[in-house]
């Protein structure tokens, strides 16, 4: 008899080779191998900025959902910490200045899509940018604060001030993931959007990457 695996587990272990492409994409390995600039850092920020401006607005819509609502915690807020930072890096005239890119956009459109109609792909998005922020993403603020001398200033966004146990509250967060009322059609469902969204991910590191080849061409 086949062991059933806990959704948590086939979630992360269906999304493990998907997670390791879009970190070790071109543009996001140079700035963790010291090859990226701070510009190229500060061009990562602006784009998380569109991204998360999107989902915490949807996570408002889903408030009252039964299923997403289980998931959204003021703790995992992260908006007011972007928009600190890029007070600090870009200036206080950063709204005027900041654009997404076009990967980014196609971003935005799904989570505003789902975020306004389908509870269990709301919460894949969610899952993909709040889990991944409290794993891999705490080694990343504290490998940019070395590199470009930030001190808190600049590197707000990985910094969970609210969250005393990072592994308990994901603990906690993939034990929601189990108890969630979704039968296995909807459990691939959400699998599959994972999977989407990190593949926007990747999508916006290579659009990164090419708006930047794209300057230096202009330079040149």
């Amino acid at each position: 008899m086949n062991e059933v695996l806990p959704f948590s587990t086939a979630l992360r272990e269906r999304s493990q080779s998907a997670h390791s492409g879009s970190e070790h994409s071109g543009f996001m390995s140079d700035l963790m191998k010291g090859e990226g600039t701070r510009d190229d850092y500060v061009a990562l920020v602006i784009q998380h900025w569109f991204i998360y401006e999107a989902l915490e607005r949807t996570a408002e819509q889903m408030r009252n959902d039964p299923v997403a609502s289980v998931f959204i915690s003021d703790k995992l807020t992260r908006l007011p910490a972007l928009e600190a930072d890029l007070e600090y890096l870009v200036g206080p005239e950063w709204p005027e200045i900041i654009e997404p890119l076009p990967t980014t956009k196609r971003y935005v459109d799904r989570i505003n899509e789902v975020g306004a109609t389908w509870a269990g792909g709301f919460v894949a998005h969610h899952y993909t940018r709040y889990l991944g922020d409290l794993s891999g993403g705490q080694f990343i603020g504290r490998l940019m604060s070395r590199r470009f001398g930030f001190d808190t200033n600049g590197i707000g966004f990985y910094l969970f001030d609210d969250i005393a146990d990072p592994k308990a509250f994901k603990g906690v967060y993939r034990e929601q993931l189990d108890a969630a009322p979704w039968g296995a059609a909807e459990q691939e469902r959400v699998i599959d959007e994972v999977l989407r969204a990190y593949r926007f991910n990747t999508e916006l590191f290579e659009g990164l990457a090419e708006a930047k080849a794209a300057d230096n061409t202009q330079v040149a």
